[in-house]
């Protein structure tokens, strides 16, 4: 394992979706076009927010997540046995209050788990083409095929054993890191609601009527972690974000990270944390304390869900702040999700992403250097 970030500067992965992207896909439900035309507009779209990421200065660059609807589901689906069913009804929040409605798309199993074709490869292998720094690529977490449908969601026919369907779900993801490490990936990234989700009480309650064990879940959920990337190279920097959700700059849940931090810290063999801090929401940062040497933990200090940029001083603080905790020299420094985690994007403007992508790195150039 390496715990060496290409940069202090790091950033969870999507950005706001272009609206000739937007139109095309359009165009693609309504049968107006292929493909393959769609893919054209496409690899434009990624070309330009690779532009866009490395004038900045970044060393991390990801394609945007320009080719997903949803940060998870355009995956997961590739997966043999998978379909989406529905929707969990929640209630998002947004700052000063207000609420929205979202059913986010609930993945039932509904047959063996298997990797039965390449899923991100040849994203990858175009992102690779036109990129001069560090590729990063995003996938969702394997946890997101259990949390939000539990054992209603695994069918008892094909899976009547749990160890089963993980150890399934395990070989499925490793087969994908493999078949990415083997054309260069160096840099993945696994982004997990479900144990963020574990930090909420509400969240923590409506699994026990799922019938989970919230205070177990981590550690099974680091156990199934581990099996997804436990063939991935030495050289291979692997990553988790947790997200409390990110739609339309709205969240789902709330809470710190002391539920689920010594076993996340501790248990799960990943180098780099890709945490939340923007708001009160995600709590102190006390659960700090647990992160070992030799990891990372970015602060995701600056908020995508508010177009307003935060002072550089006040980022500064925060930082001093979780240096009680752990050393400074185990931290970077991100933006706390995505500016579109899914493809509606945050209600910010393509300048204001901008502006807090550039307030990240110039903060991070003058702590580290």
């Amino acid at each position: 394992m390496t715990t060496t970030l290409p940069s202090r500067a790091d950033h969870v992965g999507s950005f706001l979706r272009p609206e000739a992207l937007l139109e095309a896909r359009r165009r693609r439900k309504a049968g107006e076009i292929d493909d393959a035309a769609l893919r054209t507009v496409e690899d434009e779209a990624i070309a330009e927010i690779v532009r866009f990421q490395e004038e900045l200065g970044l060393k991390t660059i990801t394609d945007g997540e320009f080719r997903r609807t949803y940060f998870h589901t355009d995956f997961l689906l590739q997966l043999d046995g998978i379909e989406e069913k529905g929707g969990t009804q929640v209630k998002f929040h947004q700052h000063g209050g207000k609420e929205l409605d979202y059913a986010p798309p609930v993945m039932a199993v509904t047959g063996k788990v298997r990797h039965a074709r390449p899923i991100q490869l040849a994203d990858f292998e175009y992102l690779k083409s036109v990129v001069t720094e560090t590729p990063k690529v995003t996938i969702p977490s394997p946890t997101m095929l259990h949390f939000r449908a539990g054992r209603e969601g695994i069918s008892e026919a094909v899976y009547p054993d749990m160890a089963e369907f993980f150890a399934d779900v395990g070989a499925a993801y490793r087969e994908e890191v493999r078949q990415l490490a083997d054309a260069g990936l160096r840099y993945l990234q696994l982004d997990d609601t479900n144990l963020a989700y574990l930090c909420d009480e509400t969240q923590r309650e409506n699994a026990r009527k799922r019938g989970m064990d919230p205070d177990e879940a981590p550690r099974l959920y680091a156990a199934l972690i581990n099996s997804a990337i436990a063939d991935a190279p030495e050289d291979m920097i692997t990553a988790v974000h947790l997200c409390r959700g990110n739609f339309r700059s709205s969240w789902a849940a709330e809470g710190g990270y002391e539920p689920v931090a010594e076993v996340m810290f501790n248990a799960l063999d990943v180098d780099a944390y890709l945490l939340e801090y923007d708001d009160p929401r995600s709590g102190d940062f006390a659960p700090l304390r647990f992160v070992p040497k030799g990891k990372t933990v970015v602060l995701g200090l600056v908020t995508t869900k508010l177009g307003e940029l935060e002072s550089k001083d006040e980022i500064k603080r925060r930082i001093d702040e979780a240096a009680r905790f752990m050393p400074v020299e185990q931290m970077a420094l991100s933006p706390q999700c995505g500016f579109s985690s899914t493809v509606h994007g945050n209600d910010i403007a393509v300048e204001q992403q901008a502006a807090k992508m550039r307030l990240v790195i110039e903060v991070a150039e003058e702590i580290w250097g």
